[in-house]
């Protein structure tokens, strides 16, 4: 996964260039693969991970001009595609489109998956449906956007369950937000990066650029993160996402993982909602699978004494779609908002 600000990132080739060839290193591309790609070239995942891999690795890439699940599908069939990219909700929408069977993915051999954090679940589909051992990058744009990544010969759980290790020639650190200091294997901190990938600065703004990377040249992501042992990493949230509720630390992608396995879900987002007594609320934004029927007291019962009591969802909501930006991402900035709307023409109380 990774996100985008809305400042002028300045890249260079030297970042670019590097971190597309890195990347399909990493999925060992030749010149005898074909990748369809049906994200955006305004975006690094079109521009660097699938177009700059492709050249400097000499393969084919198979343009899917705008995004249709159809298409996609018919594009891997008909070309033989051996990698496919996507941001979950792309993946999403493949999986569950009613003709998915009609068509022959087994040339698939690997892709990508980001954008976005990735549900566990959605990758395990994936994997068993689309016969792709599926990889991840999580960055941002000021990385180039990838600062670690899965390889294709990482352990099935690896590769579901973490976003992997540094690119090579990179540092990644887990940092104490509130002392600075790197934090020890297993404990939660800001995912930070220095190298050749990191941006040369934001376009006519120093002010905004020295408030990112560090006196050590660190670029500060915004993002949660854990190490572990093996030095894998897993994204755990952001900062700016976090939920307080009376004082009490929650973080949506958790609760997202829980109710992805909620049978009849097809895709879920979890946000803050203002409440006067707690701060904030937890509410969840669910989309259900076609012909599936739900009650806001199916979800509380599945959550009932298999999460904190204070993570169930005070606020359910059924939704067709979430709000997405031009690349496919979801912006969850914008769910806020959402649920309050909803809240007032469904005459629910904010308390």
């Amino acid at each position: 996964m990774w996100r985008t600000t809305g400042k002028g990132v300045m890249l260079t080739h030297y970042n670019i260039a590097n971190n597309g060839f890195l990347t399909g290193e990493h999925m060992k591309f030749t010149q005898d693969d074909k990748l369809c790609v049906c994200v955006p070239l305004f975006h690094c995942f079109g521009v660097v991970l699938a177009t700059m891999n492709c050249l400097t690795h000499g393969c084919t890439e198979v343009m899917v001009e705008r995004f249709d699940p159809l298409v996609v599908l018919a594009s891997v069939h008909k070309e033989r595609c051996t990698a496919l990219y996507g941001v979950p909700t792309m993946f999403i929408a493949e999986l569950h489109h009613p003709m998915f069977d009609l068509f022959d993915l087994s040339c698939l051999r690997t892709g990508i998956m980001a954008g976005s954090l990735c549900p566990v679940e959605l990758m395990k589909q994936v994997e068993e449906k689309m016969f792709m051992k599926v990889t991840s990058v999580y960055g941002l744009t000021e990385t180039a956007p990838g600062m670690t990544a899965t390889r294709i010969d990482d352990p099935f759980e690896v590769r579901c369950n973490t976003v992997g290790r540094d690119f090579e020639f990179t540092e990644v650190k887990v940092i104490d937000p509130e002392t600075g200091e790197e934090c020890p294997v297993g404990v939660q901190g800001e995912m930070c990066n220095r190298g050749y990938n990191t941006m040369k600065g934001y376009y006519k703004n120093p002010e905004a650029t020295a408030e990112v990377i560090d006196k050590d040249n660190f670029l500060h992501s915004g993002d949660l993160g854990v190490k572990d042992e093996d030095g894998n990493y897993r994204i755990t949230g952001r900062i700016k996402d976090m939920i307080i509720r009376g004082g009490e630390n929650i973080y949506p992608r958790e609760i997202e993982e829980f109710l992805y396995q909620l049978e009849g879900v097809k895709d879920v987002q979890v946000a803050g909602i203002p409440s006067r007594k707690y701060g904030e609320a937890v509410g969840a934004f669910i989309i259900l699978q076609e012909g599936v029927e739900m009650h806001e007291s199916d979800v509380r019962d599945f959550c009932r004494n298999k999460i904190s009591r204070y993570k169930i969802p005070k606020y359910i909501f059924f939704v067709k779609e979430f709000p997405m930006t031009g690349s496919g991402k979801i912006q969850k900035f914008k769910l806020k908002d959402l649920g309050l709307k909803l809240c007032e023409e469904q005459g629910i109380e904010i308390i």
